[in-house]
């Protein structure tokens, strides 16, 4: 302040940019001290949280690569474990359709196997049937030929054996003009 009044009494024009000597002298000082305790104080702590900060980070980056790589394994044996049980799946279906197959080809053997039996059964009964049927036709016819015949001759065919080979003859005359007339 002095210095600056001596300076206007001296008539020199002081530069605004420039400052007195003595408040440059105490800015120093006071720069120096701020500038000492910064350094001293405030500088490793700062260094302090931003080398946690940067461990941090690292650890974090660490971590999720980490989780990355297992979230990976994790979806590869999902993925495996999805093809085997598709493959599983195709597995089942491909013998299920081979057991219906199996059955159905069973299923229709014996159904064949049941309608010969069948026919053959309703062939044999048809075959007994016309059988009996023919014996009690002839037995009948043989009877009926015997009374007209009698009644025709005038005496009894009541002699069994003669009977029998009358009417065999009958029949036998019957059946090849049947046969002839096809």
């Amino acid at each position: 302040m002095i210095d600056s009044m001596i300076q206007l009494a001296a008539g020199e024009e002081q530069s605004p940019l420039i400052p007195p000597g003595p408040e440059l002298l105490v800015g120093t000082i006071a720069f120096a001290i701020v500038f000492f305790f910064f350094w001293k104080k405030l500088l490793p702590n700062i260094n302090k949280v931003l080398e946690q900060r940067r461990e941090a980070i690292e650890g974090g980056i660490e971590k999720a690569e980490a989780a990355q790589t297992e979230a990976q394994s994790v979806l590869e044996q999902y993925k495996a474990q999805l093809a085997e049980a598709r493959h599983e799946a195709a597995r089942l279906r491909q013998e299920a359709q081979e057991q219906g197959a199996q059955l159905i080809a069973e299923m229709r053997s014996e159904g064949q196997r049941q309608r010969e039996e069948i026919i053959a059964a309703g062939h044999a009964q048809i075959a007994a049937d016309r059988k009996a049927a023919s014996q009690s036709l002839r037995q009948d016819v043989g009877q009926l030929a015997t009374t007209l015949a009698g009644k025709l001759v005038g005496e009894s065919l009541e002699d069994h054996a003669r009977q029998s080979r009358t009417i065999d003859r009958f029949l036998d005359e019957l059946e090849e003009k049947a046969e002839a007339a096809r």
